[in-house]
């Protein structure tokens, strides 16, 4: 399977009201995320989804979303929910990232997943509405000494988050990108940077409303 190529000369955008070029997404930095990164996710986004990509200036993360229920770190459902409200008319979606650790209430029918103590506040990679417009993805969990298996990490689960945002769920597929990560970085570096067949058609017409996380 080619790893970019393969999946968007399927392209799933003929569906939208807007064309794939005037889909803008903005890619907002937060505190001391390198630059290089940014660059990194900025190009396999546009590349990847065939949408236009902004960065937007480095800001650092507003104070409602930190936490200290088990360590210091950041809400990742206050992020995201800050993104969509705050985001601007000139942008379609906005892709949040961090180097930050981030969490969420880990939920099974509804209702936080016990033993509560452990999931109530459950440190994650990435973080999106799926479908809706916004995301984030820390780097925190997805480390390696090696350059090269840190990126592609990095590249994968921000494809992830934001296949979400386009109305994909997880993929039973192992090797598709949208598979379930299921918190462990194994998984994400066991795919492929690419969608399955199944799934490159199924985001046409997904309107599903729920959140995935990794």
């Amino acid at each position: 399977m080619n790893k970019i190529g393969f999946v968007f000369i399927l392209i799933f955008f003929s569906c939208q009201n807007k064309s794939v070029s005037d889909t803008k997404v903005g890619i907002q930095p937060y505190a001391d995320f390198s630059k290089t990164k940014t660059d990194t996710i900025t190009k396999i986004i546009h590349e990847f989804y065939g949408v236009e990509t902004i960065i937007l200036p480095n800001k650092p993360h507003d104070i409602s979303t930190f936490t200290k229920v088990k360590s210091p770190r950041y809400r990742a459902d206050k992020i995201i929910k800050l993104q969509k409200e705050k985001l601007p008319d000139s942008l379609d979606y906005i892709i949040g990232l961090t180097e930050k650790d981030i969490s969420t209430s880990k939920k099974e029918n509804g209702k936080v997943k016990e033993p509560a103590h452990k999931y109530e506040d459950w440190g994650i990679m990435g973080l999106a509405y799926c479908p809706g417009k916004s995301c984030v993805v820390s780097t925190f969990r997805i480390q390696h000494k090696n350059k090269e298996v840190h990126f592609m990490r990095l590249k994968k689960v921000t494809v992830h988050e934001f296949g979400h945002n386009l109305g994909l769920p997880h993929c039973p597929d192992k090797k598709c990108v949208m598979t379930d990560a299921v918190e462990s970085v194994a998984t994400i570096d066991k795919a492929q940077l690419a969608l399955c067949e199944k799934c490159s058609n199924q985001i046409k017409s997904n309107k599903n409303g729920y959140m995935n996380f990794l």
